[in-house]
């Protein structure tokens, strides 16, 4: 099988150790065996900031000079927000993350950057209710009414890994985390209630 070799920039080498050293804790606790070669490929591209090896992938052969250049992403996965805070009140990753939901509050694509998809899973939580328990399909249900790529899977393995729901260890039951957002959180759910 040909291999190709894919470039896969680090932006910040500290928070790309920490992404992988919590994936590699998380499957070391549902698993009692090393991660496979695919699965580790998966991990980097995590940490590294991409939704999996699929999407790191793309983004590569999107880039011109690229020798998969013939391959381009949909106009939606292409589009990147705006620089500096356009929303008072608002950090720069605050901001960001309310950019990639549209007006109707879906999540429209997948961020790049590893600190605006961490504030983007907590605008995907609150659509949750702490007091009830929720079935796999369920919990599909509601990210898949909440986001516009289609990729629910991503999203309810990282609403797990955040700790923002927690599943019992067969994935039949998933409850909502009680967690408390900081303050730059707490200022990007409020602005994403406004948009229902």
């Amino acid at each position: 099988m040909p291999r190709d070799a894919i470039p896969c920039a680090v932006q910040d080498l500290s928070a790309f150790a920490k992404t992988l050293r919590s994936q590699l804790q998380a499957h070391a606790e549902s698993a009692a065996e090393a991660p496979s070669h695919l699965t580790l490929m998966n991990m980097l591209a995590r940490a590294a900031g991409h939704r999996n090896l699929q999407a790191l992938k793309a983004s590569h052969a999107a880039q011109p000079g690229s020798s998969h250049g013939q391959a381009t992403l949909p106009a939606r996965q292409r589009t990147q927000p705006a620089h500096g805070p356009r929303l008072p009140g608002l950090s720069e990753t605050a901001d960001r993350a309310l950019r990639q939901f549209d007006e109707q509050g879906r999540l429209a694509r997948w961020p790049t950057k590893y600190s605006v998809q961490r504030h983007a899973m907590w605008g995907l939580w609150m659509h949750f209710d702490p007091k009830r328990p929720y079935t796999e399909r369920e919990v599909n249900e509601i990210l898949k009414s909440r986001h516009s790529f289609g990729d629910h899977c991503t999203l309810r393995r990282e609403l797990v890994n955040m700790r923002l729901l927690e599943r019992t260890a067969d994935g039949a039951c998933y409850h909502k985390v009680a967690a408390r957002p900081d303050a730059d959180v707490a200022a990007l759910l409020k602005a994403l209630r406004l948009r229902g």
